[in-house]
């Protein structure tokens, strides 16, 4: 594997549907050094879900027992199910030199900023309201009241998103990685920020 600087944290959040998850996925594809925290969650698994890839499924109690431990970065209850970042995992990809993208809520991503203060924060905007709620619906994979408990919370999020080092419009998906790419490869390499 060839290294292109210093691995760093880097949080991806954005509203339910704005394409983060796809977002850090073909971030992994184009980027070898790059690896997906994977969150363990109580949520049930979606149809095409794989324990261990896109989460680690587990019971309330065993949750619940991890977080007695403290084997968790961050944790959080999301539409009634806990969500959290395994600290043992995400240091092992630090240790073998890898690029971290975490895939969670604004509060799990200002836990980690708090822990890692080094960490990127990237707000993922959608382009708009309307096309939000419509890649909500298309995805299918949510009944309407999920879909409006979801948009819900758009304003405790975008109150967040003052908080973040970056905002990025997901309106057109190439030019989102580009954007996103240049921000960890200019950290990486010199430490500082990109200038937006």
């Amino acid at each position: 594997m060839t290294r292109k600087g210093n691995p760093q944290l880097v949080v991806l959040s954005a509203p339910s549907g704005a394409g983060k998850t796809t977002i850090c996925k073909k971030l992994v594809e184009r980027n070898p050094d790059f690896r997906i925290s994977v969150s363990a969650t109580t949520r049930p698994p979606r149809p095409g879900e794989v324990n261990g890839v896109d989460y680690y499924f587990i019971s309330p109690e065993e949750f619940q027992q991890k977080i007695a431990r403290g084997e968790f970065l961050e944790y959080e209850n999301v539409h009634g199910n806990y969500y959290g970042t395994l600290r043992e995992t995400v240091e092992e990809l630090l240790d073998n030199g890898f690029t971290v993208l975490f895939d969670i809520d604004v509060n799990g991503a200002l836990k980690i900023k708090q822990q890692y203060p080094d960490a990127i924060l990237i707000f993922i905007r959608p382009p708009s309201l309307e096309e939000l709620k419509r890649r909500l619906r298309k995805r299918k994979t949510e009944k309407p009241e999920e879909i409006e408990k979801r948009l819900q919370r758009l304003p405790e999020e975008y109150q967040k998103a003052v908080f973040f080092d970056y905002e990025v419009v997901n309106d057109d998906l190439l030019r989102t990685l580009l954007t996103i790419e240049k921000i960890i490869r200019t950290k990486q390499l010199t430490g500082t920020h990109v200038h937006q």
